[in-house]
């Protein structure tokens, strides 16, 4: 079951043992697609002026390529948003992601070292934070981006206080 407000905070699933899957916030698909348009916006202009300017208006023609490249990204993106999902279960989390390979990573509670939330310039603009998770192995380290940030500090929280009860019992 997905959810689409990215706020449920289930956390064993429902009675039929399936883990109650979150949604990313749309601000995530907002912040990747603007920066999607800026660069290549910057990229048609460039394409349109450079060969125009220089060899003929007929090369500014080649403006058309970023163009059709930025609507194919435009859809990408928002398949690649759909993708990501995370899940809280009593032992582990779940992060799932990915549309033509699909990845499903699960970190134990216990294996967890440390548990960050990171927010660069512009996804403070945003309203947004990622959430990073270490373990001892690091190809298991994990993250959660695009989340609000007092949903990213409730689950480093949580997900902090789950790693110290399940490694004390180590």
């Amino acid at each position: 079951m997905e959810t689409g407000s990215g706020h449920d905070t289930g956390t064993t699933g429902t009675d039929s043992g399936e883990p109650v899957w979150i949604a990313l916030p749309p601000g995530l698909l907002r912040l990747r697609r603007l920066m999607l348009v800026v660069w290549l916006g910057l990229l048609t202009l460039a394409a349109a002026l450079v060969p125009g300017l220089l060899a003929g208006p007929g090369w500014a023609a080649f403006a058309v390529l970023p163009l059709a490249l930025m609507g194919w990204g435009w859809v990408l993106l928002e398949r690649n948003w759909r993708s990501w999902r995370y899940a809280e279960r009593a032992d582990d989390l779940l992060i799932s992601r990915g549309v033509l390979w699909r990845q499903e990573t699960v970190v134990p509670y216990g294996r967890m070292q440390l548990v960050e939330v990171t927010s660069g310039p512009v996804e403070r603009h945003f309203g947004l934070a990622s959430v990073q998770l270490h373990t001892a192995a690091a190809a298991t380290d994990a993250t959660i981006p695009g989340l609000d940030p007092a949903e990213a500090e409730r689950l480093r929280d949580r997900l902090t206080e789950l790693g110290e009860a399940r490694s004390a019992g180590l």
